[in-house]
């Protein structure tokens, strides 16, 4: 039987995985970059919806020294584009409009219901359907 991806390191996995799904904890750490290719920062968490089960934000790390002291950026899920060749997401964002995105600090995380929602998707213009 041929090794299955989930063992390989993360930034392999998603160039040589069959598979269409990932594991949550494969998802956690994942460089985020702009278009340019410059990275902006990594997936700390993602939100799902319990009822649909429908992944609707990545929580982006940016800023802080050392991975400490960065703010947390809710990204709605739709905009990123996972890029196999750079083992990481790709977004039509600069750190600019990200940094002056909605954000929370560690440990005081929002209510993310449909107000704070719309705050996050209005924000990026990302059309939202509920």
């Amino acid at each position: 039987m041929a090794e299955d991806s989930f063992n390989a390191p993360l930034a392999e996995a998603g160039r040589e995985s069959i598979h269409r799904l990932i594991a949550s904890n494969r998802v956690e750490g994942t460089s985020v970059y702009d278009r340019k290719g410059d990275k902006l920062g990594g997936i700390e968490y993602f939100m799902v919806d319990k009822i649909t089960g429908q992944a609707d934000y990545a929580v982006m790390s940016f800023g802080g020294l050392f991975g400490i002291g960065g703010k947390h950026y809710p990204i709605p899920w739709d905009m990123l584009d996972y890029d196999p060749d750079k083992g990481g997401y790709v977004v039509d964002l600069d750190k600019d409009k990200l940094d002056k995105g909605p954000s929370f600090e560690a440990g005081d995380e929002p209510a993310f219901d449909r107000q704070y929602d719309q705050k996050v998707y209005d924000y990026y213009g990302v059309i939202y359907t509920w």
